[in-house]
């Protein structure tokens, strides 16, 4: 089962995909908003390269856990790829994905101006190595 994770922005998506098996999340790249949404050839194509068989798009929270003002433009927005793509989409908590994703990259020793197009692709993958643990800790709990 392999995961195309999004991280929906206004002017960028970062985009992190898992191995076939779906236990390990790598970060893919950052496109341009208008090309994720808008289904432009290079998306496309990544699409055909990996062949995901769902979407997993962050949802923006407050750290009180309630959806946050970008929640419902992101939520519609991921439901029009998935849907565009005939694929299932969930949604995960994204909180706090982009300031660890900033933590990872300065450890890599990356000023902010390095970080700016990676930090996108970095948190996606981060949420979706999160969703990606909860899938094979329930299916480990159901076997029991």
């Amino acid at each position: 089962m392999v995961a195309l994770a999004l991280d929906i922005g206004q002017v960028r998506v970062g985009i992190a995909v898992s191995d076939r098996s779906g236990k390990i999340a790598m970060p893919l790249r950052v496109m341009p908003a208008a090309e994720v949404l808008g289904l432009a050839r290079p998306f496309r194509m990544l699409v055909e390269d990996h062949e995901p068989d769902v979407i997993v798009c962050g949802r923006p929270q407050t750290l009180a856990g309630e959806d946050g003002a970008q929640a419902e433009r992101v939520m519609e927005q991921g439901r029009s790829v998935a849907e565009k793509l005939g694929l299932p989409v969930v949604f995960v908590d994204e909180r706090l994905s982009s300031r660890e994703a900033k933590r990872i990259l300065r450890e890599e020793g990356m000023a902010e101006k390095q970080m700016r197009g990676k930090v996108d692709m970095v948190a996606a993958s981060l949420f979706l190595q999160t969703w990606l643990d909860a899938r094979e800790q329930e299916d480990t709990h159901e076997e029991r």
